[in-house]
């Protein structure tokens, strides 16, 4: 099939790739025009403005945003729509907050543009092993965009989830999902870090739990490999930035009266690691010392 993929980020320039390796024919375009130069080498159909996109492409036109989300989806998914025709389909495949999802597939299906959202996980690993997809929206849209699902994902890697937003909620859930497990690994690796018995060899842990163990995975794999690299991690910075999924997760936990303790306290986790010193901490060592005579350590 024929579509555009706009945002040719560390995602959308390989999911771009992969596409055009399935044989569909990729109409690409991104701010930064160097990224749509570079694929043109691998048969994709460059384009430097978002008229250049709707020209080159033939009704029901197909345009995918791999985006940040917020104001620049917002803007790029606006400025689509006045250019797109009545059954044409945007494809946000961006982390955008599922309520924006929905809003959209709303405020476009009254224009008669049709809307899917595709929740999307794979990382930099994509254009090897493919993409898993969570794809939101209307059944006649998701069976206009499938050819270019199936070759995105692997074999057992696509849900249609079902109406729009839902593709985006099934996503959040699984990025906040994500977090718990992230912060389960790097405590349990901080411990073994300070183990009574020296150092001991993280790496070759991380490696033998990768074989037959209850706690292998692609996380851990990946662990693996940092360590293989770095053994103590002295080049990174223990500074976590998060994307807003786990946020989302956490709110709609407690919209939907659900306890989620793990993921909670992994988003918290994050935030704490961005702290050079934590004044809650130096609050807390203040009353120690005033109601106990507890000593505090001066800075």
């Amino acid at each position: 099939m024929q579509l555009a993929m706009l945002g040719l980020g560390r995602m959308g320039g390989n999911m771009a790739q992969r596409l055009l390796q399935g044989g569909h024919q990729v109409v690409v375009y991104d701010v930064d025009p160097r990224r749509a130069t570079d694929l043109a080498a691998f048969g994709a159909t460059p384009a430097t403005t978002l008229d250049e996109v709707i020209a080159a492409l033939r009704p029901p036109r197909v345009c995918w945003t791999m985006v940040p989300a917020g104001r620049i989806s917002e803007e790029l998914i606006t400025s689509l729509a006045a250019r797109m025709q009545r059954g044409d389909v945007i494809v946000d495949g961006g982390n955008s907050y599922f309520k924006d999802s929905q809003r959209r597939a709303k405020e476009l299906a009254e224009r008669g543009i049709r809307f899917c959202d595709a929740g999307t996980s794979g990382g930099i690993w994509g254009l090897k092993n493919g993409y898993c997809l969570m794809v939101g929206g209307a059944p006649d849209a998701f069976a206009t965009i499938e050819p270019a699902l199936r070759t995105l994902a692997p074999q057992g890697g696509l849900m249609h989830t079902g109406p729009a937003g839902s593709g985006h909620y099934v996503k959040m859930v699984h990025n906040g999902i994500e977090y718990g497990l992230m912060t389960s690994y790097a405590e349990g690796f901080e411990i073994l870090r300070t183990s009574p018995f020296g150092q001991l060899n993280l790496k070759e842990i991380a490696g033998v739990w990768r074989h037959g163990s209850v706690v292998r995975s692609w996380l851990l794999d990946l662990l693996y490999e940092a360590l293989s690299k770095d053994a103590r991690l002295d080049g990174i910075r223990g500074y976590v930035e998060d994307s807003g999924e786990g946020r989302w997760t956490v709110q709609a936990a407690i919209d939907q009266n659900v306890p989620a303790p793990v993921i909670t306290i992994a988003l918290q986790m994050r935030i704490a690691s961005r702290q050079d010193e934590s004044f809650s901490a130096k609050v807390q060592a203040a009353l120690r010392n005033e109601f106990g005579g507890h000593a505090v350590k001066k800075g």
